[in-house]
């Protein structure tokens, strides 16, 4: 099975920036991708950063010149650095892993994380 571990949210003033944590673990045999998925009360989950094993980048444009995806293939581990937050980026953040196990090589799984809350005052 695979584990996800979310660290750095909180509360943060307008303009200001957070660094988000992911830390993959478990029977991981391959990861296609990782990345970060938020969600709002009353709103469908949508992605903000995607980084795939290869290191292909994919950004939501409400975050992209803001916000960067970066990820230690040794560690299993992905980051968000948030730069210039606004209110609008409020949102329970989700840690996401495409990939398979070792139990399941053949079988591509999407496993996530329990979230962690991001907060920006106005």
């Amino acid at each position: 099975q695979v584990q996800l571990v979310e660290s750095g949210g909180g509360l943060v003033q307008f303009g200001k920036s957070l660094r988000l944590s992911c830390v993959a673990s478990g029977s991981i045999f391959s990861i296609h991708a990782m990345g970060w998925y938020r969600q709002t009360p009353g709103k469908q989950r949508e992605l903000v950063a995607v980084i795939t094993s290869g290191g292909s980048i994919n950004y939501a444009d409400s975050v992209k010149g803001r916000f960067t995806i970066s990820r230690d293939n040794r560690k299993n581990t992905v980051y968000l650095q948030m730069n210039s937050l606004s209110p609008e980026d409020t949102a329970v953040y989700y840690c996401n892993l495409r990939g398979t196990t070792v139990q399941t090589m053949r079988m591509t799984s999407d496993y996530w994380g329990q979230g962690t809350q991001v907060t920006v005052s106005s």
